[in-house]
């Protein structure tokens, strides 16, 4: 009284002609069944009777259909996922197996949490393999989906009307999901040892790399939320030095909030700025930020954009950072600018820098304005 099952979209062994499947769980037999008691609305309180279980009067049809001719009832066999998952434990046949079920999302998920915890803790390399699999499925989903949306925007669609767009099934485990459900959960545990805890998010974003799946910032942000949480300072100067962490502007952002834990964090957030090559703003608003006026400048000279930026802006951060050689400076530049451009040291109505020539008159003179120059 066992039944067995095999998944045939499982790899088998091929001999030439045949391909051979083994059962993939251990003999079960089937959840005994209670049937309730049909009659008059007087006796439907009696107690359910338990079904014989693997009667000679069943008909089967494979592979999941079930026919009582005795008792009149036909089942639909079904496999209960969790229990699955301690049967089965090869954790990389666990996975095949389980990707291949409609409603497996969340026992992957609980599989991927156990697999990172005591007393069930797998090795890296398990933990690789499980990693893989799950963005194997992933990254063909996103191909099937970039394929579909490519199709559509080049009005391909209409000329073939049976085109439909990709299932998203249970199977696709994305970044989202991983996050939420698996890797944030475990980092807060923080019952591992951080070592083990660093190499397990860097694996993940290792198996994403390869199958050139774009990661999530908010997965790098996790990397550094820990590296920092153990003083892992050497480590995260590693990883941006060596751009293990891909540079983006929610990173950026991120470091320069580590500033007053981590001094160095301050270069290293305007380095990726810069290599991003599309935040000149937001490194000109750091850099003002902490009064480095002149950095700010030599920056935004550097680009080639010092004849559009606001004055004001500067003389603004200037007259901040309450020092007034550093005030006379900023304010000569752009009087120089402004002859350039214009032929007239002046400030326009339009920059509102009236206040800023009043306070450059009290500190230096009237005098110490510039005058036009004539040719």
């Amino acid at each position: 009284q066992t039944s067995v099952i095999f998944d045939i979209k499982l790899k088998g062994d091929f001999d030439g002609s045949t391909t051979i499947h083994q059962f993939v769980l251990p003999p079960r037999s089937i959840q005994p069944y209670q049937i309730p008691v049909a009659g008059p609305a007087s006796v439907t309180s009696q107690a359910p009777v338990l079904c014989k279980l693997y009667s000679s009067s069943w008909i089967v049809f494979q592979p999941d259909i079930i026919i009582s001719a005795s008792e009149g009832y036909l089942w639909s066999l079904q496999v209960k996922l969790e229990p699955v998952v301690n049967l089965l434990l090869d954790k990389g046949k666990l996975m095949d197996f389980l990707l291949q079920r409609k409603e497996c999302k969340m026992v992957i998920l609980s599989v991927c949490s156990q697999m990172l915890s005591e007393p069930e803790r797998g090795s890296l390399s398990v933990i690789a393999t499980v990693f893989d699999k799950l963005n194997h499925e992933y990254k063909k989903y996103l191909e099937a989906e970039q394929s579909y949306t490519m199709v559509v925007e080049t009005g391909l669609s209409r000329s073939n009307p049976l085109l439909k767009r990709p299932v998203r099934t249970q199977a696709v485990i994305d970044q989202s999901d991983m996050y939420t459900h698996v890797l944030s959960v475990f980092t807060e545990k923080k019952e591992a040892p951080h070592k083990f805890t660093i190499a397990v998010l860097m694996e993940y974003i290792r198996s994403l790399n390869q199958f050139q799946i774009a990661v999530q910032h908010y997965l790098y942000e996790l990397v550094i939320k820990t590296l920092v949480q153990h003083n892992l300072f050497y480590m995260l100067h590693q990883f941006l030095q060596y751009h293990v962490l891909s540079d983006s502007k929610p990173l950026a952002c991120l470091l320069l909030s580590l500033e007053s834990i981590y001094p160095p964090a301050h270069q290293l957030s305007l380095d990726m700025l810069k290599r991003l090559s599309t935040a000149n703003d937001e490194i000109v608003e750091v850099l003002l930020s902490k009064h480095q006026v002149l950095a700010a400048l030599r920056f935004i000279r550097g680009i080639g954009g010092h004849d559009s930026i606001s004055a004001r802006k500067f003389l603004d951060a200037a007259k901040q950072a309450e020092d007034e050689m550093l005030f006379y400076t900023i304010f000569r530049f752009f009087e120089q600018r402004n002859q350039r451009l214009r032929g007239n040291p002046s400030f326009t109505p339009g920059e509102h820098c009236e206040e800023h020539v009043t306070f450059f008159k009290q500190v230096f003179g009237e005098h110490a304005l510039m005058k036009p120059t004539t040719f």
